[in-house]
């Protein structure tokens, strides 16, 4: 055998191992990518049923915790509104079990994995963790105003946490054009996760109804309703900003349409919540659910935002 033909098995031979060695790096990133989707769905789902039992008046269906009546299922009792402070009990358990599962997997992988897969599965799970705890204190502190808002504020945290661990995970090649827009896809993420707190302060202080029938906690629904302004000014900026630059990454382009579709489905649903006074329970439902899905569209624009920006600074560092 020739020098060349040895040089050429050789290349052959170690294009080939790299190609394997990159397949078997990829395969646990995909597996752990997929089961953050459906934790994160199932999250979603999660504050939808969150919502359903609050705007049902069934956050105390099940008076005890963590069981309801005293068992894991509470057949002789069960109604629409035992249903559904049974389900998000069910839900919540199965997303804790998942998030276990994603911590394991990430250690077990912790060799092919980026070195900040491990700490922010573990940061998921304390934050579901936390989440468990709020759950608990919600019932036994009979629906107190401040743990049901923090409920809903930490599962929004826990969504957003797996969102990032999804696209950072996510394959990925940007074009380097992105400039700013991450930084002002941030601020708007911030002002709509604040609004989604206020929305459901007023929510679980029944603000809306007390304000209209008797004059009560107007403060707390009119600093909501002021809230509207710069949340959704910030999301446009963000739409019309990704509209002129020039260049933009396809998948930046399309988050940034969602974003803007979002935006106007979300305020049409609170302009019918508020003028039917929360009287269709599915309104206010969506309301919420919309909300959850723009903050987590705006924090994967800025995830994905910011990826693009370090290819930017890799072409400018190599020139």
């Amino acid at each position: 055998m020739t020098d060349s033909s040895m040089n050429s098995n050789l290349l052959i031979n170690s294009g080939g191992y790299s190609a394997q060695v990159d397949v078997q790096a990829s395969a646990p990133r995909t597996q752990i990518r997929r089961l953050i989707w459906k934790i994160a769905f199932a999250t979603l789902l999660l504050m939808a049923i969150g919502s359903a039992t609050r705007v049902m008046n069934a956050g105390l269906a099940c008076p005890d915790w963590p069981l309801c009546y005293g068992t894991l299922f509470p057949a002789q009792q069960m109604n629409l509104q035992v249903f559904l402070e049974w389900f998000h009990r069910l839900d919540a358990a199965l997303i804790g079990v998942s998030t276990l599962l994603l911590v394991g997997l990430s250690v077990w992988h912790r060799r092919v994995l980026p070195s900040w897969t491990v700490w922010m599965a573990l940061a998921a799970l304390g934050l579901i963790l936390v989440q468990g705890l709020l759950g608990g204190l919600t019932v036994t502190q009979l629906l107190r105003f401040d743990i049901v808002t923090a409920h809903l504020g930490t599962a929004l945290l826990f969504f957003t946490t797996l969102l990032v661990m999804g696209m950072l995970l996510l394959p990925y090649s940007g074009t380097g054009t992105v400039g700013r827009l991450p930084w002002v896809s941030l601020s708007a993420a911030i002002l709509v996760y604040l609004q989604s707190l206020s929305g459901g302060l007023v929510g679980s202080r029944w603000a809306l109804h007390q304000c209209l029938w008797g004059s009560q906690l107007c403060s707390v629904m009119n600093t909501h309703l002021l809230g509207v302004i710069p949340a959704s000014l910030a999301t446009l900026t963000v739409v019309g900003l990704a509209w002129r630059t020039p260049a933009l990454q396809l998948l930046l382009r399309r988050l940034a349409n969602l974003a803007g579709g979002l935006l106007l489905l979300q305020v049409l649903l609170g302009v019918a919540t508020f003028r039917l006074h929360l009287q269709v329970e599915m309104l206010t439902v969506m309301h919420q659910m919309i909300g959850a899905t723009l903050l987590g569209t705006l924090v994967c624009f800025t995830v994905i935002g910011l990826r693009d920006r370090a290819v930017a600074l890799r072409l400018e560092s190599a020139a």
